[in-house]
């Protein structure tokens, strides 16, 4: 997937800035998908250009013009031709550094390494409980959707459901490092030694 057909599905569900897009990004979109201002600007430009979207100028009260965009005809084409094609599988695991981390934990500082994952797990936990809040506030009755609302309410639970299980592996992964590494220090000679001052407990 390019830039492209994210900000299209952003305008097919309104028009908008290019500032407007950016804010949406930051709170919605982006939490899939992920882009800067600038690249948003440039990728506007872009799709104007081929056709994809309509800018139109737009006067303001005591502010500079803003240029607004909707999707073209073309726009439209191109978005239903990219839904269609076949998707690549976008598992974020398929490269995952903390997972080669484990897998090498042997060889390094096993607290230290612990450490790490309740950090990660701690900041997948704060986005899973704002993704709660917003399944809270915007869809407080989910039976109900259709159309649009029902398909972004579908994507959110998505997302709810890869934050809940990452922050349960997390919790797995540093309930057996910690078992395993009490068990060294028992078994261990110099156990008095070997056992760390502190471990992350979940």
């Amino acid at each position: 997937m390019a830039l492209e057909h994210a900000l299209l599905v952003s305008l097919t569900e309104r028009a908008g800035s290019g500032y407007e897009l950016a804010r949406r990004f930051d709170k919605s979109i982006g939490f899939f998908w992920s882009a800067t201002h600038q690249q948003i600007y440039r990728v506007l430009k872009r799709m104007e250009e081929r056709g994809w979207v309509v800018g139109e100028t737009v006067p303001q009260d005591g502010r500079p013009d803003k240029k607004v965009y909707t999707v073209g005809p073309s726009g439209h084409a191109e978005l239903s031709r990219w839904i269609a094609e076949p998707t690549e599988d976008d598992a974020a695991f398929q490269r995952s550094e903390l997972g080669i981390k484990i897998r090498a934990a042997a060889h390094g500082d096993l607290p230290a390494l612990c450490a790490e994952i309740a950090r990660h797990r701690d900041n997948h936990a704060g986005r899973l409980e704002l993704y709660r809040q917003i399944e809270k506030r915007d869809f407080p009755a989910p039976d109900r959707l259709t159309g649009p609302a029902l398909h972004q309410y579908l994507v959110l639970r998505g997302g709810i459901r890869v934050e809940t299980g990452f922050v349960e592996w997390c919790d797995e992964v540093v309930g057996a490092l910690g078992n395993s590494l009490a068990r060294t220090s028992r078994n261990s000679p110099n156990s008095a030694a070997s056992q760390p001052d502190s471990f992350p407990e979940r």
